[in-house]
């Protein structure tokens, strides 16, 4: 009996202390927080820096530690980014803005939609004015919107092109004995490539060139517009690496001057008239509550956010799951509020059988209420699958879309285990087609699953067929596994119009015969109670930051990239695992 009030008094001071430790911080945190609460104060000018990882929905941190002691936030959402910029063009106290970031941290579709909102904002009569002391590709191509563009005099701006890197194992393979299995549909499917041959092969090569020059074309076209140089000189520009020093990029019209941060501060002074310069950071603009659009509507219009790879399973803020995708959905259905749902897509692909499940409770949903999609910079392979059942569907011109194309990868090491003396031998019950990591993949298991693989090519085909209203031979035609931009996509009848999330939510209102709506966005991320506690600095070691610190930003994005196919089971349907276009 001893033991056991000894045991319970454990347990109960164990929790005493917990809460009274919680007790402790969020009494340091508003301490801390007690000072002035933020308001932007007239004649202010709003500070873009776009660092911070930029996803399509990043849902408040409902840590109390988080928000106690103010922890920096790790991701902003550019719905939120989006909502400030827009409520910043009536905001009597902002003047103009002022575009100062070091890089922009989000894909190229995203840049591009808030550069689509900043000339909105210039359509308003307000300035836009942008400084850096130097300008990589994408902060140039966002920078360039700017009424007035400034450099550092020792800065210069990496403006070359687009290009991307694949790498190739076949070799390595060869050398090592440890290769991949492959079993895929679509002459395009490239995904397995770099496990196939040791070079890229031509329609890799034609694909990959068009949906790079698709792109290229956009940026060029908006930067033409507005710094008023031709497309054409833009380009012998990028050939001539005619913007590697500022003089270079002043003669070529790419900047308007070359001066000091403390001389670019002095021009803000001067453009609206005080000695005293009001900035305001567009994260603090957004805490006053300008991320939000404030509406007195009834009704209200779902969006629901699916971003990530798509794997079995539940799913969270970083991976689609068909478990939490659904939830979302079925939410949206049952919400009598809510009368038109839009899902902006922004994935790779992944699981066929996840994407078949979401698929399907679209379906049933589209028969309910209005479906439109957005896709944002990815709605490839499994990102399609869930996509192409909409009534309509919108892209930016720079999305990457498509690659309708099925694959199975399996690792294989039976030339690295008979080279270093391993032999595996099996006992079954039955002839059933089994597979070993350690012997050739026989013709049995082979045929069962490529017959697996076809199976789910053709539903697939026939998803896109039955939900864009094209034959199968049509829709087949165009699939093969092919990567097409969000402007060639529209070409070839897998999207119905070129443009940003806001257009896809006014088609879905036009849908609704909606005239006043509020946006409801999914879906609910809730943590447990362990999570939690996970977010205090003591109790957990920022596993990512430490990794990026360490490895470098290129080099973290190959591990995650590798870290990432552990997950992956079963068929897929996804796009090629690794991407950078720079």
């Amino acid at each position: 009996m001893k033991f056991l009030r000894n045991l319970l008094a454990t347990i109960v001071g164990f929790f005493i202390a917990l809460f009274l430790l919680f007790l402790f911080f969020m009494i340091i945190g508003v301490l801390m927080g007690s000072g002035d609460e933020i308001t932007t104060e007239p004649n202010s000018i709003l500070e873009l820096d776009l660092s911070t990882n930029i996803k399509d929905f990043a849902p408040e941190d409902d840590n109390p530690f988080s928000k106690a002691l103010g922890l920096p936030k790790k991701e902003i959402g550019l719905d939120v980014i989006i909502n400030a910029i827009e409520n910043a063009k009536t905001d009597d106290n902002i003047k103009g803005i002022s575009i100062k970031t070091t890089f922009v941290n989000s894909g190229i579709s995203q840049a591009q939609s808030i550069r689509k909102k900043l000339s909105e904002f210039k359509e308003t009569g307000k300035f836009i004015y942008a400084y850096n002391d130097v300008y990589d590709q994408q902060n140039y191509y966002l920078s360039s919107v700017a009424d007035s563009l400034f450099l550092n005099p020792v800065g210069a701006i990496d403006f070359k092109g687009l290009s991307t890197e694949i790498l190739y194992y076949k070799d390595f393979e060869d050398k090592y004995g440890v290769k991949m299995e492959v079993i895929r549909h679509g002459k395009y499917k490239s995904a397995v490539e770099p496990f196939l041959a040791n070079k890229m092969s031509e329609a890799n090569r034609e694909q990959t060139t068009s949906f790079l020059k698709s792109i290229w074309s956009e940026i060029t076209k908006e930067v033409s517009k507005d710094r008023n140089i031709s497309e054409e000189k833009l380009n012998l520009i990028a050939d001539n690496s005619d913007a590697r020093n500022a003089d270079l990029a002043k003669q070529n019209n790419l900047i308007d001057a070359a001066i000091y941060e403390d001389e670019y501060e002095s021009k803000l002074k001067a453009i609206i008239n005080t000695d005293d310069l009001e900035t305001i950071s567009i994260g603090d603009y957004i805490s006053t509550g300008k991320g939000r659009i404030s509406s007195t509507a009834k009704d209200k219009i779902a969006v629901i956010y699916a971003q990530g790879q798509i794997n079995y399973g539940e799913g969270n803020d970083k991976i689609i799951g068909q478990g939490i995708i659904n939830k979302a959905i079925k939410k949206a259905v049952n919400d009598k509020k809510i009368k038109a749902i839009v899902l902006r897509v922004n994935s790779p692909g992944g699981s066929a059988l996840a994407s078949e499940l979401i698929w399907r409770e679209l379906e049933l949903a589209k028969k309910e209420k209005p479906l439109v999609v957005s896709m944002g910079n990815l709605a490839a392979s499994g990102g399609y699958y869930i996509a192409c059942n909409a009534n309509k569907i919108v892209a930016e011109p720079t999305t990457i879309t498509g690659s309708i194309g099925v694959f199975g990868a399996i690792p294989n090491a039976h030339k690295l285990a008979t080279e270093i003396g391993i032999n595996a031998e099996q006992v079954s019950t039955n002839k059933s087609a089994n597979y070993s990591l350690f012997e050739p993949m026989d013709q049995k298991f082979y045929d069962v699953t490529k017959e697996g693989v076809e199976q789910i090519y053709t539903t697939f085909v026939n998803r896109v067929a039955n939900g864009r209203n094209m034959t199968f031979e049509a829709v087949n035609e165009i699939a093969q596994g092919r990567v097409w931009t969000g402007k060639e996509a529209l070409n070839n009848g897998l999207v119905d119009k070129l443009g940003s999330l806001q257009d896809a939510i006014t088609i879905a209102a036009e849908l609704a015969e909606l005239d006043s709506y509020k946006i409801r966005s999914y879906p609910n991320y809730k943590k447990d109670f362990k999570d939690t506690f996970s977010g205090l600095p003591f109790m957990k070691i920022d596993k990512e930051a430490l990794l990026k610190e360490s490895l470098g930003d290129e080099n973290y994005r190959l591990y995650n990239t590798v870290n990432q196919m552990k997950n992956v089971e079963g068929i897929q349907a996804r796009m090629p695992y690794l991407l950078e276009i720079k």
